[in-house]
């Protein structure tokens, strides 16, 4: 057995060990603005940057519809309409946005697609019995025809707009 004492290395590998690679620890940087670049002060340079990274949000397909919008954009609607419950502190909300924005974009033109934020509209949210968000419900000709409880997998999604759009009246 080899001593563990007699090699210095070995020994400070098995005493102190080198802390874990933590990729989620925050990187700090030594770099400080100037206080003046090119005329420009360094404030407005930092506003300028959270200005440009503020625009580089991508757009929503999927449209907001409120209570004052509601009768007009879903129920008298000639066109299905898909309509998403949420939060804004719900975070299986956000990964359901995405998987909306993909289909507004996939069934333009076939199928309206709306959010609906239920704490702001809780009135819209308890004539649906909407009880848990996210949850996803399909309206044709006013009615609501599917409804798609939690987060899902897209399939589940378009299965009930095709469902929707399948049926007749």
């Amino acid at each position: 057995m080899a001593n563990v004492s007699s090699s210095p290395s070995l020994y400070a590998l098995l005493t102190h060990p080198s802390p874990p690679d933590n990729h989620f620890a925050p990187r700090t940087s030594s770099f400080s603005f100037p206080r003046q670049i090119n005329g420009f002060s360094a404030l407005s340079l930092r506003q300028s940057k959270k200005l440009r990274v503020l625009s580089m949000r991508r757009q929503s397909k999927a449209t907001v519809v409120s209570a004052q919008s509601w009768n007009s954009s879903v129920l008298d609607s000639k066109t299905p309409v898909l309509v998403e419950f949420y939060a804004s502190w719900c975070g299986p909300c956000q990964m359901v946005h995405r998987v909306i924005d993909e289909i507004a974009g996939e069934y333009a033109g076939k199928v309206k697609c709306y959010v609906l934020n239920a704490d702001q509209d809780p009135g819209i949210a308890e004539e649906y019995d909407i009880k848990a968000v996210p949850i996803v419900l399909v309206f044709k000709n006013g009615e609501k025809r599917e409804s798609v409880v939690g987060t899902m997998p897209k399939e589940f999604y378009v299965a009930a707009i095709e469902r929707v759009l399948a049926s007749s009246s």
